[in-house]
């Protein structure tokens, strides 16, 4: 028996955000980004797409397509409240949930739909619970596999829902653009165009060489997508884990010291958070720096107390950054809280040190 699999992606959600946080900003155009002149678009609202504004784009281009745009600071701490919620929201449906951002997941939902007669009118019921709950807004993907699922909700934005069946995926997912295949980059998709793959049906049925010699080892993976084969195991957290880690990727490589410790104490901030509500503590801090090369730079520091307090992680985290980062470009950073253990378990000894007066 074929799985149900549901993969949800809210629809630009840090401008819908800030839209909740203030609604005089709802229906105008806004990016949420930096503002300077290297500032960088993270996201753009539907109504600033219009304009043929879109993320990545730096904002004094955007501004030059939308005079009249609305440019807002990221506040990373009221998305991380209102992607809890929605989490959350969705663990009410099922427990088997694999979160793949700060705004989308899939979810196992063949045990929650399995006497459903009307899927469709099931997940709208879904959508508009969660809209009145929480104002976010989402679009849903359905389908047996994780990849036809994660295509299915990129189908209709905002606000769509997608049923994709394998015996409708000729008809739906093959006329799509090779450009929209999830798994094939903005690098080698027009190396694809340029031999003839023009669509995702296009690749699926063509036996020439060089398609192969294109995607090398990755090639018969993506085959079996497009043919509705693939990965249909959903990936939920276990209840026990061993750290609690969040990471980023800066939207173009960078060696701005103010912009990757900011982002630093945004990622201290999640974790604090995430093991405040789980109730674990943690004593080990570690960094990981990803450089424009894709090298991977790993330092940790353990403390003599367990902690999940923001200020202390943050500090060593910085700190860390402080003491191995040498200039370079990098890609990524993150922050994970190591050795953890539940709060109520832990066996907590008096610190030799006042941590707080260091």
């Amino acid at each position: 028996m074929a799985k149900i699999i549901m993969h949800i992606d809210l629809n630009a959600f840090f401008a819908t955000a800030e839209e909740i946080r203030d609604p005089s900003l709802a229906g105008k155009p806004l990016v949420v980004g930096g503002s300077g002149r290297r500032g960088i678009v993270s996201t753009a609202s539907y109504a600033a797409r219009k304009y043929g504004v879109h993320s990545a784009m730096p904002t004094y281009m955007a501004k030059r397509l939308c005079p009249n745009l609305v440019v807002i600071s990221p506040d990373f701490h009221l998305y991380s409240q209102l992607s809890h919620e929605f989490f959350s929201f969705l663990r009410t449906y099922s427990q088997i949930q694999e979160v793949a951002s700060i705004d989308e997941c899939y979810m196992d939902m063949t045990n929650a739909m399995k006497d459903v007669s009307d899927p469709h009118k099931f997940l709208l019921d879904l959508q508009t619970k969660l809209y009145q709950q929480t104002k976010l807004k989402c679009s849903i993907g359905l389908a047996p596999t994780k990849f036809l699922a994660k295509m299915a909700s990129d189908i209709k934005k905002p606000m769509g829902i997608t049923i994709l069946r394998r015996r409708d995926i000729k008809k739906i997912l093959w006329p799509l653009p090779i450009s929209s295949m999830f798994g094939i980059g903005k690098k080698t998709w027009p190396k694809l165009e340029k031999i003839g793959i023009k669509t995702i049906g296009d690749f699926a049925e063509s036996t020439d060489p060089l398609v192969k010699q294109i995607l090398g080892k990755f090639y018969y993976v993506l085959l079996d997508w497009a043919h509705g084969q693939g990965n249909d195991l959903v990936e939920s957290e276990p209840d026990d884990p061993k750290s609690i880690g969040h990471s980023s990727t800066f939207l173009n490589d960078t060696n701005d010291s103010e912009e990757i410790v900011t982002l630093l104490n945004q990622l201290a901030k999640e974790v604090s958070e995430e093991a405040k509500r789980k109730d674990y503590i943690g004593s080990t801090i570690q960094i990981v720096i990803k450089n424009s090369d894709f090298s991977v730079i790993n330092r940790s520091e353990t403390l003599l107390e367990a902690t999940n307090d923001y200020s202390i992680i943050a500090k060593i985290a910085v700190d860390l950054l402080n003491h191995n980062y040498q200039g370079q470009l990098i890609r990524l950073v993150g922050v994970t809280l190591q050795n953890i253990v539940r709060k109520e378990d832990a066996v907590v000894q008096m610190s030799l040190f006042d941590f707080s007066q260091g």
